[in-house]
C-alpha cells in the first residue's frame, strides 16, 4: 500500500525532502534557546555580567529568527508537497478508473469511488503534510530535549522518561482500539454518498411519488449512523487530552519540588531549573504532536488501502502487444459463445451466429434474456467466458482495443449527456467534427428537426444527465454522436424505445440510404423497428429461440408471432 501511495508523489520529492531538512533546523534551533537562556541567567543575570547578557541575547534572538524562517520554509514546502500528492492521486485514479472495464466497475459503486477520490485523498494529504512535518519535528524535539535534560541534569530527566513512556503506551492503545472503528466509519460514507447520489439524481421520481420524507428518513438514518461510528472514536480518543495534561502537570509539580531542593542543595542553578521547565513543555507537547499525528495516519490507513486498491486494480481487458490496427469491414461471427458474470451460471449459451458486412440484424426478447450482453461482447467491453467473437474474421481480442471501438459504435439503453452545448456533446462521437458533420449526423438521427426549435441552435447548453431535453430527443442526439463515429459496425441497444414509430422509422431508413456499408445491430422491444432487418435474432434465456426474416419467424417461432401479435392487435400505441 505504501508503495503504491508513495509512487504518486512523483514531481513533489524535492519539496518532501526540504520540509523534513528545514523543519529539523527549526526544532534544533527551538532546543538550542532554552540551553542559551540558562547560560544567559547564570552567567549573565546573577553575575550582572552585561556583556554576557548582551551576547547570548543575541544569539538568542538570531536562532528564534532563523527558527521562524525554517518553520515558514518547511510549512511552504509541506502545503507543496501534500497538495501535489493528493492531485497526483485523483489523477491516478481517475486515469486507471478510464481503463476499467465494465466488469471492474461493477465491483465498486459510484459513490465509493467518489469518496476515495475525494474523502480518503483528503485524508491522505492532511496525513502526508503531518508525517514530513510534525512527525520530524516532534520526535526530533523529543529526543533532543531528553538529550539537553540529561546534559542539565540526569536525575531530574529520568521523569521525563517515565512520563514518555506512560504516554507512550496510552496513545498506542488508544490506536489500537480505534484503527477499526475508523475502518467502518469510511465504509458507511460510501453508503451515505450513495444515499445522496441516488436522491439527486432520481429527484423527479422523489417528487412525483411524493416520498420526500421517506428520503429525509434515510439519509438522516445513514447520517446518525456515521455520527454514532464518530462518536465512539471521539469517545476513545478524548482520553489523549487529560491523560497528556496530566502527565504535563504531574511533570511539572515534580521537577518544581525536586528542583527545589536540588537548588537549596547547590546541585543545580536556578537557569538550569528553568530550562527544565521549557524543556518540560516541548517534551510533552512533542508527545501531543505525536499523537495527534498517530491519529491522523490511523485515519489514513484506512483511506490509503482504499485509494491503493483502485490504484492496483488492474482491468482484465487489456490491449494485446502490437495489436491488429485496422478493421476491414464490419462482418461479425459469434462461434460458440457461452458468457458470464463472475462465478454465476452462463447467461448466454453457445451462440452461433454470422452477421454480414452492411446487413441488419434486429434482436428481440423478453427482459433479461441477455440481449445487452451480448452486443456487449462486440466491442470488449465484456470478454467471453467461452468460444470466440469474430470482426472481419480476427477475435475482437486480436484487435487494439482502442482501434477496436473506435469502429464499434454503440448506444447504450441509458442515453447518457454530458454538460455542454450540443455541439460539445456530439463532438465525443468525433473530436475534429466540423458543424456541417455534425448536422448532418444529426439529420440522420432526425434530431435536427428540434434542435433547430431551440433558442441557441447548436450551441444550446445540456444540463448536466440532458436533463434539459426529453427522453426522445435524448435517444436521438446520442444516436448521432454515435454515427459522427463513422463506425463500421452501429449497435442501437433499445435506443429509439422513446420515440414514435414514424420517427424510428425515418431513423432507420436514414440509415439504410446513408450508411449501407455500417454493419447495424437494433435491440428492439418493438417488432415494427426490427421487422425491415435482413435477419432478426430471437434470444430466450440466454439461448437462440429463432433466427432469420420476419415472414420466417411468423412461421416457425412461436415467441415472435405472439410478440408480433400482440403488439398488432393494440399493444404497440405510437402515432404511425
Amino acid at each position: 500500500m505504501i508503495k503504491t501511495l508513495l509512487n504518486e508523489v512523483k514531481e513533489y520529492k524535492k519539496d518532501s525532502i526540504l520540509s523534513p531538512v528545514y523543519v529539523s533546523i527549526e526544532a534544533i534551533l527551538e532546543v538550542i534557546i532554552p540551553f542559551l537562556m540558562a547560560i544567559l541567567v547564570d552567567n549573565g543575570i546573577e553575575k550582572g555580567d552585561m556583556s554576557s547578557i548582551w551576547f547570548y541575547g543575541f544569539l538568542m534572538l538570531v536562532a528564534a529568527f532563523v527558527s521562524l524562517w525554517a518553520g515558514a520554509k518547511s510549512g511552504k514546502h509541506a502545503a507543496i508537497a501534500s497538495s501535489g500528492f493528493a492531485k497526483n492521486l485523483r489523477k491516478a485514479e481517475y486515469r486507471n478508473i478510464q481503463n476499467f472495464s465494465f466488469s471492474n466497475i461493477d465491483a465498486y459503486s459510484t459513490s465509493g469511488l467518489i469518496t476515495r477520490m475525494m474523502t480518503d485523498v483528503t485524508n491522505i494529504q492532511n496525513a502526508y503534510q503531518m508525517i514530513i512535518r510534525i512527525c520530524v519535528r516532534a520526535p526530533l524535539m523529543l529526543i533532543a530535549s531528553l538529550i539537553m535534560a540529561f546534559i542539565i541534569n540526569k536525575e531530574m530527566a529520568l521523569i521525563f522518561v517515565a512520563a514518555v513512556l506512560v504516554l507512550g503506551v496510552v496513545l498506542f492503545g488508544i490506536i489500537f482500539i480505534v484503527s477499526p472503528i475508523f475502518s467502518r466509519l469510511f465504509s458507511r460514507y460510501d453508503f451515505l454518498n450513495a444515499s445522496i447520489q441516488e436522491n439527486i439524481l432520481g429527484i423527479r421520481v422523489v417528487k412525483s411519488f411524493v416520498r420526500k420524507d421517506h428520503e429525509i428518513e434515510k439519509f438522516r438514518k445513514e447520517s446518525e449512523t456515521i455520527f454514532s461510528i464518530q462518536g465512539k472514536a471521539e469517545k476513545i480518543l478524548v482520553f489523549n487530552s487529560p491523560v497528556m495534561q496530566l502527565c504535563m502537570y504531574g511533570t511539572i509539580l515534580l521537577i518544581s519540588w525536586l528542583g527545589a531542593h536540588q537548588i537549596v542543595a547547590s546541585n543545580m542553578t536556578t537557569g538550569e531549573l528553568m530550562s527544565l521547565f521549557t524543556y518540560t513543555t516541548s517534551i510533552l507537547m512533542s508527545l501531543m504532536m505525536m499523537s495527534m499525528v498517530f491519529v491522523m495516519v490511523t485515519m489514513s490507513i484506512a483511506s490509503g488501502r482504499r485509494i491503493a486498491e483502485v490504484l492496483n486494480q488492474e482491468s482484465d481487458l487489456t490491449s494485446p502487444e502490437n495489436g491488429i490496427q485496422t478493421v476491414e469491414n464490419g462482418t461479425i461471427d459469434f462461434e460458440d459463445v457461452s458468457f458470464h458474470y463472475g462465478n454465476d451460471e452462463d447467461i448466454l449459451s453457445h451462440i452461433d451466429l454470422h452477421i454480414p458486412s452492411g446487413s441488419t440484424l434486429g434482436i428481440l426478447g423478453s427482459t433479461g434474456s441477455s440481449k445487452s450482453s451480448l452486443v456487449q461482447l462486440i466491442p470488449r467491453l465484456y470478454d467471453v467466458t467461452q468460444g470466440s467473437v469474430k470482426v472481419a474474421g480476427i477475435d475482437v481480442r486480436d484487435y487494439d482495443l482502442k482501434v477496436l471501438r473506435d469502429n464499434v459504435a454503440m448506444v447504450l439503453q441509458k442515453n447518457v449527456l454530458f454538460s455542454g452545448t450540443i455541439k460539445e456533446n456530439m463532438r465525443w462521437g468525433n473530436p475534429n467534427a466540423s458543424d456541417e458533420e455534425i448536422m448532418e449526423a444529426c439529420k440522420l438521427a432526425q434530431a435536427d428537426e428540434f434542435i433547430q426549435l431551440m433558442p441557441n441552435k447548436y450551441d444550446t447548453y445540456i444540463e448536466q444527465g440532458g436533463s434539459n431535453v426529453s427522453g426522445g430527443q435524448r435517444q436521438r442526439l446520442c444516436i448521432a454522436r454515435a454515427l459522427l463515429k463513422s463506425p463500421k459496425i452501429l449497435i442501437l441497444d433499445d435506443s429509439t424505445s422513446a420515440v414514435d414509430t414514424k420517427t424510428d422509422a425515418l431513423i432507420r431508413q436514414a440509415f439504410l440510404e446513408k450508411i449501407p456499408h455500417t454493419t447495424r445491430i437494433i435491440i428492439s422491444q418493438r417488432v415494427s423497428s426490427i421487422q425491415d432487418a435482413d435477419q432478426i435474432l430471437v434470444l430466450d434465456d440466454g439461448k437462440i429461440s429463432g433466427l432469420g426474416s420476419h415472414e420466417e419467424l411468423l412461421k416457425s417461432n412461436v415467441m415472435y408471432k405472439e410478440t408480433y401479435e400482440a403488439q398488432n392487435n393494440g399493444g404497440d400505441f405510437d402515432e404511425q
